[in-house]
């Protein structure tokens, strides 16, 4: 049986005409935690799309271990029909749909993983509020609850903790390794190198896969000083990486 949710050779990515991604060799472990970190417009995003199908390489390949319905993928924000009131607990049964289907009658099961979800990223006393009635970090954990009622072997998070109050970062990061701890695998992208250090196999890239890994065979002064450039390294006390959210 492989040990790789995902194996890249030579694979090249974007959107259209636009390449995000020159052909790289990249592999990604089952049961792990994975972080994606680059500067701005490196590609981070592009490559968590790749994996959870929702864009297909340009060129090379790319093998995916678990189908696209085993996947969760939970991204930064989500869209949503403007004045649709939509509740919070709508919003996370909305992760059910997959396995119930859109027009599907919700079973005992269905219930009862909404609820333990909503408990479980704390939101349940927010079950009746309107989505657009919450703070960031709030709304954050009602994505990554909604995404966590979904049957899966594979949770997705596109920068999950970013701009997030204490509360939120901590109950989400504890989701994050509890999942793997349950024999999941978790793929998030980050621009934080403290959080990309805490993972157990790295993906450092700057419109390519400068090296993937172990955090202390990847995260080297050396692998950073190239995919960040010198101007986005300061060495004073230790690297300082300066990345907003990007886009790519």
């Amino acid at each position: 049986m492989s040990t790789d949710l995902a194996v890249g050779r030579q694979v090249q990515l974007g959107y259209e005409r636009i390449v995000a991604v020159t052909p790289s060799d990249v592999s990604i472990p089952l049961g792990k935690l994975t972080a994606i970190i680059g500067p701005n417009g490196s590609g981070k995003s592009t490559l968590l799309h790749a994996i959870g199908g929702l864009i297909t390489p340009q060129a090379g390949q790319l093998d995916v271990a678990y189908p696209r319905h085993r996947i969760s993928y939970v991204m930064q924000s989500v869209a949503f029909p403007e004045g649709v009131p939509l509740s919070v607990r709508e919003v996370v049964r909305m992760g059910r749909y997959p396995s119930a289907g859109w027009f599907g009658r919700f079973r005992g099961v269905d219930k009862q993983r909404v609820d333990e979800v909503m408990a479980r990223l704390n939101v349940t006393d927010l079950g009746k509020r309107h989505l657009e009635e919450l703070s960031g970090g709030q709304r954050q954990r009602v994505y990554v609850a909604q995404g966590m009622a979904q049957d899966h072997d594979v949770l997705l998070l596109d920068e999950p903790l970013t701009g997030l109050d204490i509360v939120s970062a901590r109950i989400i990061d504890d989701i994050i390794h509890d999942e793997t701890d349950r024999g999941r695998t978790v793929v998030l992208t980050t621009h934080d190198l403290a959080e990309a250090r805490a993972a157990d196999h790295v993906v450092l890239m700057s419109g390519r896969v400068v090296a993937s890994g172990p955090p202390e065979q990847v995260l080297t002064e050396e692998n950073l000083r190239e995919a960040y450039n010198l101007g986005e390294l300061h060495e004073n006390g230790g690297l300082f990486i300066d990345s907003p959210h990007e886009e790519c």
